[in-house]
């Protein structure tokens, strides 16, 4: 084998290649630069592969053309069609191409498919989620990983939950790069080049010289280079001029993938080759690598405050995410005028990031002030349970009056965040009703539940007992539960609820975790979907009278800890709300491990987080106030999943 690709000198035709220097994001930003000839030559081959009747192909210029930034296109002609196919491998490369394209929703297909009767489209479904970083909500992914499915099933299963940071995938696809059976060691490297790291090199080169067939060993040799070996790269060079078109189109679609800009001149004669698909993946690569790579780092962390604190709007703060179907993000937050006061005039606005919050758009009102004093602390919802980007979204937010008046209400956008309907009242009982942000849920069974923390008057009793509102019908009706959970000193406050696994008899369990005054978080138990609450106890967590977010990682199954890992007796507030750390739970909440800190300036405190997962990400908004000055900005993090098990 190490004889097989001898090293080819690369002259630079009507391509060369240009250095801009690094990225916004830190990214090498090379790319081959193309004539407007050459780059309209293959927009117009994609153009017209995307109609051909050569299926496989076709998709594949579908996702050129998205790639190029031709998405509407894609959309306008991938739409009609996906109803009209029958055949589920085909109804896979549809809904993909689709969902790549900008329509998030049709991810659902993928995941229907890949639970339904039908094996026929398992495989595809799987790999399909893989390649357009989706999941759902991961539990099926992770039935298809285990022993006993058909491997390549099991293999694409892991892809997909590996690409979303689960440390048992990762094993997995690294196990099977040294199978016997070539097509698993293949598939194996193929994922791994894409979702590993350059310490998978030794591996695929120790493995590489147990196989002779020429595809297999150009999956090793490419996938090798994509890590940034470099007799890999000499070996795609010479693939990109053999006479197998098998060798061309595996080794031009790799070439995007390692972003091997050199070997740009050797896909200029591709553009003109009789087969179909090395036309195509070497009109994709082309467009590719003549723009810079802005794609998120597969370890990259995106911080930045996305609502920075002025003299005219010292807080915002008590914000909420969600994920649009067209890949957005929106970020609502409360904007308070004049004072950081919890009772300072405020209402919710919103932004949206079309890079992963890397940038972000101009500020918009989602919801004015309404109430006496203001309306805060915002949670964006999907409704329904028919997919991650479908369904219409409710934006829930506090109503405050007075001191012995606060309500959480309810609107509802069917057209993904544009505009939103009338308003409902959720907490239809008197008194102050606090509600964080970003504490609604929706729970398995589709029940929404709403906690909250109640006394009857905020400046006279200052007593709070957690209790929660809920709605089987997507909210348009709501009740309050039968239980409530009280705790010593100020009481149960700020809850937050997440769903447990079900009981032996099938029962929708909850946990309700509570801020204390005590020096730990206090958690109780609902074994009937919220409507009643066992007595609290320690959680065996310790904090100061802080909020804590707890979620469920999709991809593993594990809950996650956002907390402030810090308590000082005697201390206001049982200490500073900082740092701000996180920690994982394999047995359901029973027990945690701490992974790290995350925010850990003396100068800085930090609270009231939201936190959703998105493409492998976890995404998160969080207030961080300046101890100098009180003024308090919201944060925007987003960090790989990963970061979680390594």
């Amino acid at each position: 084998m190490k004889n097989m690709w001898h090293r080819v000198a690369v002259t630079t035709a009507m391509i060369v290649c240009v250095s801009f220097g690094l990225t916004r994001i830190a990214q090498s930003a090379e790319v081959a630069k193309l004539d407007a000839v050459t780059k309209a030559r293959c927009v117009k081959i994609l153009r017209e592969a995307v109609r051909s009747d050569e299926f496989w192909p076709s998709m594949h210029a579908a996702e050129a053309l998205t790639l190029a930034g031709h998405g509407d296109e894609v959309v306008k002609l991938l739409t009609p069609l996906l109803p009209l196919e029958e055949d589920d491998q085909k109804r896979c490369g549809l809904a993909r191409e689709l969902v790549r394209a900008g329509q998030r929703q049709h991810v659902n297909v993928l995941l229907t498919i890949m639970t339904g009767e039908d094996p026929h489209g398992h495989i595809h479904s799987c790999e399909s989620i893989y390649k357009v970083f989706e999941i759902g909500d991961g539990l099926a992914l992770r039935a298809a990983m285990q022993p006993g499915n058909p491997i390549k099933k099991q293999l694409m299963a892991a892809a997909a939950l590996g690409r979303w940071g689960h440390p048992q995938a990762m094993k997995i696809l690294r196990a099977a790069v040294s199978s016997e059976d070539p097509d698993e060691a293949r598939i194996a490297v193929w994922v791994l080049a894409r979702i590993g790291d350059a310490t998978d090199v030794a591996l695929m080169r120790k493995n590489i010289s147990r196989f002779n067939d020429p595809l297999v060993l150009a999956y090793f040799e490419n996938a090798m280079a994509t890590l940034g070996d470099s007799a890999g790269l000499q070996a795609m060079a010479q693939m990109l001029q053999a006479d197998d078109p098998a060798l061309k189109v595996y080794a031009a679609t790799f070439a995007g993938d390692a972003r091997a800009v050199k070997l740009a001149p050797l896909l200029l004669p591709l553009l003109e080759h009789e087969v179909l698909d090395v036309r195509v993946r070497g009109a994709q690569t082309l467009l590719d690598l003549s723009k810079p790579n802005t794609a998120l780092g597969k370890d990259q962390i995106v911080t930045q405050d996305v609502f920075a604190a002025t003299a005219k709007n010292p807080r915002y703060s008590e914000g909420s995410i969600v994920a649009l179907a067209d890949g957005r993000l929106l970020f609502a937050t409360t904007e308070f005028a004049d004072s950081a006061s919890d009772f300072a005039k405020a209402r919710i606005i919103g932004r949206t990031s079309s890079d992963g919050g890397v940038s972000w758009g101009e500020s918009r009102v989602l919801q004015k002030s309404v109430g006496k004093l203001n309306v805060m602390s915002v949670t964006m919802l999907r409704l329904t349970d028919e997919g991650p980007y479908s369904g219409p979204i409710g934006m829930f937010y506090l109503v405050k009056n007075a001191h012995d008046d606060l309500d959480v209400w309810l609107k509802v956008s069917t057209d993904e965040g544009k505009t939103f309907g009338d308003s409902v009242l959720v907490t239809n009982q008197p008194g102050y009703h606090v509600m964080n942000n970003d504490r609604v849920q929706r729970l398995s069974s589709g029940r929404l539940v709403v906690p909250v923390a109640s006394t009857s008057d905020v400046s006279k009793v200052n007593h709070f007992v957690s209790k929660c509102f809920l709605s089987d019908d997507q909210g348009q009706t709501w009740r309050l539960g039968k239980g409530a959970i009280d705790y010593a000193k100020r009481g149960a406050m700020e809850p937050e609820i997440v769903e447990l696994a079900p009981n032996d008899k099938g029962s929708v369990r909850l946990a309700m975790y509570m801020r204390t005054q005590l020096g730990h978080v206090a958690v109780g138990y609902s074994h009937d979907a919220g409507d009643t609450w066992t007595k609290a106890v320690d959680a065996k967590i310790r904090a100061p009278e802080a909020p804590t977010t707890i979620r469920r990682v999709p991809s593993t199954g594990d809950l996650v800890l956002v907390w402030n890992d810090n308590f000082t007796a005697g201390a206001g507030h049982g200490g500073k709300r900082s740092p701000m750390s996180i920690a994982i739970s394999k047995d359901d909440g029973k027990t945690w491990k701490k992974v790290g800190d995350i925010e850990t300036s003396k100068k800085h405190t930090y609270a009231y987080t939201s936190l959703c997962f998105v493409r492998g990400r976890m995404v998160m908004s969080y207030y961080v106030r300046d101890e100098s000055t009180g003024r308090i900005s919201n944060r925007f993090r987003s960090l790989p999943i990963s970061w979680l098990y390594n």
